[in-house]
């Protein structure tokens, strides 16, 4: 059964996608935003520690304040911000309901969920990239002990942990772990540390590597897991360590294939960027628009909340003038 026709629907209830629906509705513009999660997704499946890098307003959206009790804002603040955002704008929102296939008849896009259908005008990804973890591609990757995911250090303690990465997550997660009583042990392809690593934690990661109170293996890969061991090429050879959990902190990607099903092309450049309109977001799919950090392909750190804001208001000033004037 299909609902009634919207101007606009959003898909992802994350930040950018509630400034897009805040965006439509000051347009007067028909609009719902619909997410296969609950409210802000992401930020919800962060670490239960996480401090944004941003300050508080700069994470503001809609005209709503943030107030953090610190310089920076936790997990927990920005939770109850964007809740606060949804509840103070009376934005319409449908959580835990995916997006399953996106058709365009005509100048109408038929959008089919889990729960139903909709109909839409013009559609407006918004959908991030943090549900879809890159793989390691190695045999026992699919046993429990593997996680792409962390959020909190206790159920480690006490156990021989392998943290796979040489970013920010996987420092954190390295850190953190070892100070709550964990085994650490990492394991990194690139030659060294990233560069993008903190400066404030990575003289703290550096000095526990080199103490040995984590132990690291530069250069190197994980070649197979089992329940209770793992098997690593290093440049000195291979090596079978005993283990009772891996955190693969591997990084993240849009949903490229979902893209593509819609009809969106995509730039020849490694960073894999989708076609869109700087003025306006909108790809070489007439009538559907990018906003927030799946504008950069696999160049993820390039945009962020703050950044990103812009895009739900420049989308919204073209529909309004597209469908309204």
């Amino acid at each position: 059964m299909v609902t009634d026709m919207y101007d606009v629907l959003i898909i992802g209830a994350g930040p950018i996608g509630l400034a897009c629906g805040i965006e439509a509705k000051k347009n007067g513009l028909k609009y719902v935003i619909i997410d296969k999660g609950c409210l802000v997704n992401s930020i919800y499946n962060y670490p239960l520690n996480m401090t944004f890098f941003s300050t508080s307003e700069r994470l503001e959206i809609g005209g709503v304040p943030f107030i953090s009790h610190g310089n920076k804002p936790n997990r927990f603040e920005a939770l109850e911000y964007y809740r606060r955002v949804a509840m103070s704008w009376e934005l319409e929102i449908k959580l835990y309901e995916a997006v399953e296939e996106v058709k365009k008849e005509a100048e109408i896009f038929d959008v089919k969920t889990s729960r139903g259908q909709y109909q839409a005008k013009a559609i407006v990804l918004a959908t991030g990239f943090y549900d879809l973890p890159f793989m390691m591609g190695v045999p026992g990757e699919d046993l429990p002990k593997v996680k792409h995911y962390y959020d909190e250090p206790h159920p480690y303690f006490s156990q021989k942990l392998i943290v796979v990465g040489a970013a920010n997550s996987a420092v954190d997660v390295a850190l953190e772990t070892y100070r709550k009583g964990a085994d650490v042990t990492m394991v990194i392809r690139e030659s060294a540390l990233l560069d993008s690593v903190k400066y404030w934690v990575k003289p703290d990661i550096e000095n526990r590597i080199k103490e040995g109170s984590i132990k690291s293996y530069f250069n190197s890969q994980i070649t197979a897991i089992r329940e209770h061991e793992v098997d690593i090429i290093t440049p000195e050879g291979s090596l079978t360590l005993d283990n009772d959990f891996v955190l693969a902190m591997t990084g993240y990607k849009p949903n490229f294939e979902f893209m593509e099903s819609i009809g969106i092309t995509f730039g020849d450049d490694q960073m894999h960027t989708p076609y869109y309109d700087e003025d306006s977001n909108e790809t070489n799919v007439e009538g559907v628009f990018l906003a927030g950090v799946v504008c950069g392909g696999l160049k993820t750190n390039k945009w962020f909340i703050e950044n990103s804001r812009v895009h739900a208001e420049v989308i919204m000033e073209t529909l309004s003038q597209r469908f309204l004037v």
